[in-house]
C-alpha cells in the first residue's frame, strides 16, 4: 500500500459558493480532468471574457478532497460546521453513543476529521488483531496428495490412476468477508490524499497486520449492511458501520490515472437524507412511527422510493416528507409536483419538503385536497435542538 508523499498545490472552495482562480492557478490539463471526471460534483467554467479570464468553480452539494492531478488537489469545505458534520455522521451511520468517538467533536477541518477517524479505526483493527481476528470454518473441496476430511470414494473408483485425492473438509480461516471489509477499507484510506504524517504509519501498520491472513479484494458499502453478528464478532458491527462511511465516500469510482491517490467525497444531500431519517426514527413521538425509503411501484417497470413517511400506530400514512439539501429562495415546481404525486400514491393529505435553511419564500399551497409545505431542519445550530424544533412544527401542521 503506497501513501503518496508528494505535496501538491491545494485549492479550496466551499460547497454551493462560486470562487474564481487566476488563469495560471489551474493548468489546462487539470481543468479538463476536473471537468471530465468530476462534473457531477463540481461546476467548472473555463477562463473566458465573462469570467475575466479566471477559472470559475462551484461545488454542487459535495464536500471532500479531489486529487485532480499529482500536482493539484481540490478541497471542498462544507457550509455545515465540522462538529455538525460529525453529528450527522453519528446519526446517519448509527454511531450515537460510542464514547471513544467524542474526540472528533474538537476537529476544526475536514482533514482533522478524516485523519482522527482513520486513526481511531486503525487502532481498533490493531486491537482486534492482538486479540485474534474473527475466524470460522468454511467448507472446501480440493484435490490433495494426502487425506483430509472426507474422501470422494466415487472419484477414486472411477479414476484410480489419479494420484490426487478429492477431499471435502472444513478449514478454520480468518479470510472472511468480515475481515476483507477491514483490509479493503484500510487500502482505500491509505491511498487517499488525506492521511497526515502522524496517521499514515498507524494505517500502514493496521493494513500490514491483516496481510497474509486476509485477501485484499474490493468490497462495497453494501457489504457492511445487515451482516450477522454473534458473541465472537459483536465488536465488528461498529467497525463495519464506520467502514461503510469510508467506502461510500472514498471508493475508487473514478478512473485512475498514472497516480495512486483516490478521492474522498461526501454527498451531502445523501448524508442529509440519512441523518434526518435516522434522527426522526430515534426521536419519534409516542403514537407514531417513521418509514425510511418507502418503495412505491407505479407499474411493472416504473417505481420510486419516498424519503420518509410519517405513520400512526395503525399504519396509516399521515404525511410524506422529502429532504432537499439546497437553499433556494422558493421551492421548485418539479419538487412540488413530486410531493403531490407521493401524497396521492400513499392516500394522504399532507406533504412536506424539508430544507436545511428556511426558504426566503416559505411554501404553503393546496392542490385539490393535498397541502404541500416547506419545513426546516437546520444544520447551523445544535442538531438535537434543531430536530425538536422541526418536530414541533411538523406536528403543528400535520
Amino acid at each position: 500500500m503506497d501513501i503518496n508523499p508528494a505535496q501538491p498545490i491545494i485549492l479550496e472552495i466551499t460547497e454551493y459558493e462560486n470562487k474564481l482562480f487566476p488563469l495560471d492557478k489551474i493548468p489546462d490539463s487539470a481543468g479538463v480532468e476536473l471537468y471530465e471526471k468530476y462534473k457531477t460534483q463540481v461546476d467548472i467554467e473555463f477562463p473566458n471574457y465573462t469570467t475575466r479570464q479566471h477559472w470559475k468553480l462551484k461545488a454542487k452539494g459535495w464536500v471532500g478532497y479531489i486529487p485532480v492531478t499529482p500536482e493539484l488537489h481540490l478541497k471542498i469545505n462544507p457550509k455545515v460546521p465540522i462538529q455538525n458534520l460529525f453529528g450527522m455522521l453519528e446519526y446517519a451511520y448509527n454511531l450515537k453513543g460510542f464514547r471513544f468517538l467524542e474526540g472528533l467533536m474538537d476537529c476544526e477541518s475536514l482533514e482533522d476529521f478524516y485523519n482522527n477517524l482513520a486513526q481511531i479505526l486503525s487502532h481498533k483493527v490493531l486491537e482486534r488483531c492482538r486479540k485474534g481476528l474473527y475466524c470460522t470454518y468454511l467448507s472446501k473441496t480440493q484435490q490433495l496428495s494426502y487425506v483430509r476430511g472426507r474422501l470422494d470414494v466415487r472419484q477414486i473408483i472411477q479414476k484410480p490412476w489419479n494420484v490426487k485425492l478429492k477431499c471435502d473438509y472444513e478449514e478454520h480461516t480468518a479470510d472472511l468477508k468480515e475481515n476483507q471489509i477491514l483490509a479493503w477499507t484500510l487500502y482505500i484510506i491509505g491511498r487517499s490524499s488525506l492521511c497526515s504524517e502522524r496517521v499514515s504509519p498507524t494505517v500502514r501498520k493496521a493494513y500490514h497486520a491483516l496481510q497474509g491472513l486476509v485477501t485484499v479484494q474490493p468490497c462495497s458499502a453494501e457489504d457492511c449492511i445487515a451482516r450477522q453478528y454473534n458473541r465472537l464478532n459483536a465488536d465488528y458491527q461498529l467497525l463495519h458501520d464506520l467502514w461503510r462511511f469510508f467506502l461510500e465516500n472514498s471508493s475508487p469510482s473514478h478512473e485512475k490515472g498514472n497516480y495512486k491517490t483516490l478521492p474522498f467525497l461526501v454527498d451531502m444531500a445523501y448524508l442529509y437524507e440519512l441523518f434526518v431519517a435516522e434522527w426522526l426514527k430515534k426521536n419519534t413521538p409516542q403514537g407514531y412511527f417513521f418509514k425510511q425509503q418507502h418503495p412505491i411501484q407505479i407499474s411493472q417497470n416504473r417505481h420510486f422510493s419516498i424519503d420518509i413517511l410519517l405513520c400512526d400506530t395503525t399504519g396509516k400514512t399521515i404525511a410524506v416528507l422529502d429532504t432537499k439539501y439546497k437553499s433556494p429562495e422558493l421551492a421548485g415546481y418539479t419538487d412540488i409536483h413530486q410531493m403531490i404525486s407521493y401524497a396521492n400514491t400513499t392516500k394522504c393529505k399532507e406533504a412536506f419538503l424539508i430544507y436545511p435553511k428556511e426558504l426566503t419564500q416559505p411554501l404553503d399551497i393546496k392542490s385539490d385536497q393535498i397541502r404541500v409545505r416547506s419545513l426546516t431542519f437546520s444544520l447551523d445550530d445544535n442538531l438535537d435542538r434543531a430536530g425538536q424544533t422541526f418536530l414541533k412544527n411538523l406536528f403543528l401542521f400535520s
